[in-house]
C-alpha cells in the first residue's frame, strides 16, 4: 500500500497551519510565571506572561523569547511588590495613606507589607515608569491584573481625598448609610477605570514613539459574579468604554468556582454550575465587541491545602464548564506551572505531601496541547435549551456593603484561600443567593442560562436579541440609567419573555438615584419598569401578563427564597414556562440533567447532579478520552451524575488515508509523512510521561525516539479498528526538540 503515501510536509491538525513549525502568533494559550525558564515547566504555549515588574524583568524577558514564546508582561495593578513607592524611595514621600483601609484603620493586604491600593495619580505615574522596563525589553503585550477595591475599604486617607474630588462634599464612611457605600462603590470602580486608562494611554503612545511598536493591553480579572460574591469592587464592563483596553484574561478557576452557593437549601460546593456561570458571565461581557478574551484554567489553585485528586476532579469541571462556550476558543491553561509541576501538596488520608501524579502531569498537558484546537466552525448542542439569561449589572458590586453601627466589629474578607471564620450573616452573604436563586433552578435542568450584563444595551441598543427569556430581579442590583428600561420594553413587545422576581424590599431602593428624583418618583427601579412596560406599578397581582408580542411574569418574593427552597424555585421554573410556551409555541420547553456539545471532532459532556434524572448518559460512538493519560479508545462510553467528559470523535476524521493528529501531550512542531512511515518533531517539558495518539493507516513495525542520529526503541499500541496507534515517550533534554520516528 506504499503508493498511498507521497511526502507531505503541509500537515495540519492541532493548530498545525503549515509547513515546518506551529505558527504561535495567534497566541491561542498561554500561562503566567515569576520564575526564570526551566525546563520541567516549559509547557510549550504560544505566549508567555512574565510576571512581575522587579529588576531581574530584563533578563526573565529574554529567556522566555529565546525558547520561542511571543513574551508579555503580566503585573498587579492593585497589588504587588512595591514598596520601594510606598516607603517613598521613589518621590521622596511615603505612600502608606494610599493603602486600602477597613473601617478599624485596618490596612487590607494581600501580604506582608504589600496592600491593596487606592489607585491614586501618583500610583499610576509610579507604575507607567516600572512598566516601561518591560516595554525597552521588548514585549508585546501588558496584562494589568486583577484592578480590586475591597468592599470593606474606603478609609484611608487617600481615598477621603478622592471623595472630595470626584464628589465635590465631605467624604462620608461607607458604613454610615446605603447612599454612602454604594457612592463608595462605583468611586473604588471610577478610580480604576481611570487607572487602567492612563496607563493604557501612555505606554501605548511610549512605545509607538520610542520603538514604534503597537502595545496590547489587557486586564486579567475575575468574574462579575465572583468579584460580588467575594464582596470586592472592579470596573468589569466599564472598561469597554476604554479604548485603550484591548481584552481581558477570565480568571474562572477551581478557586472560585468551589465557593459554596445553596440550591433548594442544601449549601454545598458546585464547582461545574458556578465555573459554567462565570465563565457565561465573561462571554456575555465582551459579545458584540472586538475585544479579546482568554479563559484561564488552573490545574490547582491557591489554597495549598486540597490533596491531588480533588485538584484534578475540579480541574476537569471547570475545563468543561469553559469549553461549553464556543464562542470563545483562547486560554490561559495555567497560572504558576512552577507550583504545579514542581509543588507538592497533602497525600490522601496521610501525613506529609507529594509531588504532582504521573498520570495527572500528562493529562494537563494532553489538555492544554489540545486546547489550541477549539476554534471549530462545526459547533452543535445536543438537546437543551439556550437563549435563557438572569439579568446582572456592575451595580451587584455596589452594595455588598453591611451597614452597621460604629461600635460593631466587621471584617468578612473572603479570597477562596480558607483560614477564614464567617459567621452566619456572613455566610449567607457570601452565599450570594440573590443571583444563584434566579440561576441554579434553571441551570439545575440542563438549561443554557447566561449571565446577561444590563449595562451592556446602552452600548448595544440590540444586545438582548439573541434571546427569548430573561430573569430579572433589582432586589441586589440597580439599573444605572431609565433607558435601560426601554430597551428592556422593546424587546418584551417584539416578543421577549421578562420574569422579574422581588419584592421591594431591598434597602438599596434609596439611595439617592434617577428614579426617586426629579417631578415624578418611585419607590424603586422596578416601578419604572413595569410603567414603561405598562404594567400596574404599585399592584400586588402576580402572575403572567401578555405585552405586546411577548410576556411578563412577576413573583412578588425575594429571589433568596428561590434558593432556599424547592418550592420557590420550581414555582420560578413554573411561571418561566408560562410565558416562554406563551410566546413560543412552537418551541418545546425541555429539561434534561446534562450539557453535551460537539466542538468539530470535540464532544464535552456534564452530567448534573441534583436534577430531573440519577440515570447515567450513554454517548453513542467510538471516543479517545483527552481526560486520560492514556488516551486510550472508548466505544459507546456512558457517564454517571456528577462526571464530566471531554472527547475527540474517531471518525471525525478528514481522510482516511493520511496520517493525522489526534491528540498529544507534546506540541506537534512538524509532522513528515513518507512511503515507509512518518517522523514528527515534538516539544514539550522534562521528566513528564509523553503520549501521543495519531490515525495511521497502515500498522506499524517500529517506533523510535532519534538522539543524535541513533535510534531508540519506544512503546507504542496499534488499533486495528480505529486505524491509530498511541505512542509512549519522553521528552529529550538539551536539545530543541524531541524526534519521533514511526514505521510500518
Amino acid at each position: 500500500m506504499d503508493h498511498l503515501f507521497v511526502s507531505k510536509t503541509n500537515y495540519s491538525a492541532g493548530g498545525v497551519e503549515s509547513m515546518g513549525m506551529e505558527s504561535r502568533e495567534k497566541e491561542k494559550t498561554g500561562f503566567q510565571e515569576s520564575a526564570p525558564f526551566h525546563a520541567s515547566f516549559d509547557l510549550q504555549t504560544d505566549f508567555v506572561m512574565v510576571y512581575g515588574i522587579d529588576d531581574s524583568l530584563p533578563q526573565r524577558i529574554q529567556q522566555w523569547k529565546a525558547k520561542g514564546y511571543i513574551v508579555h508582561l503580566m503585573t498587579g495593578v492593585a497589588w504587588g511588590e512595591y514598596q520601594r513607592y510606598l516607603n517613598g524611595d521613589i518621590d521622596g514621600r511615603t505612600h502608606w495613606d494610599e493603602a486600602q483601609t477597613n473601617r478599624h484603620g485596618d490596612p487590607i493586604s494581600h501580604g506582608v507589607d504589600v496592600p491593596y491600593m487606592v489607585p491614586t495619580i501618583a500610583f499610576s505615574n509610579f507604575l507607567t515608569e516600572r512598566i516601561k522596563v518591560a516595554i525597552d525589553a521588548g514585549v508585546e503585550a501588558i496584562h494589568l491584573e486583577e484592578p480590586e477595591f475591597w468592599v470593606d475599604g474606603g478609609y484611608s486617607e487617600a481615598f477621603k481625598r478622592e471623595w472630595q474630588i470626584h464628589y465635590k462634599e465631605k467624604w462620608q464612611p461607607p458604613h454610615s448609610s446605603v447612599d454612602a457605600q454604594f457612592k463608595a462603590s462605583q468611586l473604588k470602580a471610577y478610580l480604576y477605570t481611570r487607572t487602567l486608562d492612563r496607563l493604557c494611554d501612555e505606554l501605548k503612545a511610549y512605545a509607538l514613539i520610542e520603538y514604534d511598536r503597537f502595545l496590547r493591553f489587557y486586564v486579567p480579572t475575575h468574574s462579575l459574579l465572583n468579584y460580588t460574591q467575594w464582596r470586592i469592587v472592579s470596573p468589569e464592563s466599564r472598561l469597554l468604554d476604554v479604548p485603550s483596553v484591548d481584552g481581558y484574561i477570565a480568571q474562572v478557576w477551581t478557586g472560585t468556582a468551589r465557593t459554596p452557593n445553596l440550591y433548594e437549601g442544601l449549601r454545598k460546593e458546585r464547582t461545574f454550575e458556578t465555573a459554567f456561570l462565570e465563565y457565561g458571565a465573561m462571554q456575555e461581557l465582551v459579545r458584540g465587541t472586538d475585544r479579546q478574551l482568554w479563559f484561564l484554567h488552573d490545574p490547582i489553585e491557591d489554597n495549598p491545602r486540597y490533596t491531588w485528586s480533588d485538584y484534578e476532579q475540579n480541574y476537569k469541571k471547570t475545563v468543561v464548564a469553559s469549553l461549553l462556550h464556543p464562542a470563545v476558543s483562547s486560554y490561559e491553561v495555567a497560572p504558576w506551572p512552577r507550583r504545579i509541576f514542581q509543588g507538592t501538596y497533602p497525600k490522601e488520608a496521610l501525613e506529609g505531601k507529594e509531588s504532582i501524579p504521573s498520570d495527572y502531569a500528562t493529562t494537563l498537558l494532553i489538555v492544554m496541547n489540545t486546547l489550541r484546537d477549539m476554534d471549530q466552525a462545526d459547533v452543535t448542542i445536543h438537546g437543551g435549551m439556550d437563549q435563557i439569561g438572569v439579568i446582572v449589572s456592575d451595580s451587584m458590586m455596589y452594595q455588598r456593603g453591611e451597614i452597621v453601627a460604629d461600635h460593631t466589629k466587621v471584617s468578612s474578607k473572603y479570597d477562596g484561600t480558607g483560614g477564614n471564620s464567617l459567621d452566619q450573616r456572613q455566610t449567607d452573604q457570601l452565599n450570594f443567593s440573590e443571583f444563584y436563586g434566579l440561576a441554579l433552578p434553571f441551570l439545575k435542568r440542563g438549561m443554557w442560562i447566561r449571565p446577561v450584563q444590563l449595562d451592556q444595551v446602552r452600548r448595544h441598543p440590540h444586545y438582548f436579541e439573541d434571546y427569548r427569556l430573561l430573569i430579572l430581579s433589582y432586589e441586589f442590583q440597580k439599573p444605572q440609567t431609565p433607558d435601560m428600561h426601554a430597551a428592556l420594553a422593546r424587546w418584551v413587545q417584539e416578543g421577549g419573555v421578562l420574569v422579574y422576581v422581588g419584592d421591594d424590599k431591598d434597602p438599596y431602593h434609596q439611595i439617592s438615584a434617577w428614579w426617586n428624583n426629579g417631578k415624578k418618583t418611585h419607590a424603586s427601579p422596578r416601578e419604572h419598569l413595569f410603567e414603561a412596560l405598562g404594567l400596574a406599578t404599585n399592584s400586588d397581582e402576580e402572575g403572567v401578563f401578555t405585552v405586546g408580542r411577548g410576556a411578563v411574569g412577576y413573583i412578588k418574593q425575594s429571589p433568596v427564597s428561590c434558593a432556599t427552597n424547592q418550592v420557590d424555585a420550581e414555582r420560578l421554573r413554573t411561571v418561566a414556562k408560562e410565558g416562554f410556551t406563551r410566546c413560543n409555541k412552537a418551541l418545546p420547553w425541555k429539561e434534561q440533567h446534562y450539557f453535551m456539545l460537539q466542538r468539530g471532532p470535540y464532544k464535552v459532556v456534564s452530567v448534573l447532579e441534583e436534577s430531573v434524572s440519577s440515570a447515567p448518559v450513554l454517548i453513542h460512538g467510538t471516543y479517545v478520552d483527552l481526560f486520560d493519560a492514556a488516551l486510550p479508545i472508548i466505544n459507546n462510553p456512558d457517564y454517571a451524575i456528577g462526571e464530566v467528559a471531554f472527547l475527540y470523535d474517531v471518525y471525525h476524521r478528514k481522510n482516511e488515508n493520511d496520517v493525522e493528529l489526534i491528540a498529544a501531550s507534546s506540541r506537534v512542531e512538524k509532522l513528515e509523512v513518507h512511503p515507509k512511515g512518518f517522523i514528527m518533531d515534538v516539544r514539550g517539558p522534562e521528566d513528564i510521561k509523553a503520549v501521543a495518539r495519531l490515525y495511521c493507516p497502515i500498522e506499524p513495525t517500529h517506533a523510535d525516539v532519534i538522539i543524535d542520529e541513533k535510534t531508540s526503541p519506544i512503546p507504542f499500541e496499534w488499533d486495528p479498528a480505529t486505524k491509530t496507534v498511541r505512542l509512549a515517550y519522553a521528552h529529550q533534554p538539551n536539545v530543541e526538540f524531541t524526534k519521533i520516528s514511526v514505521r510500518w
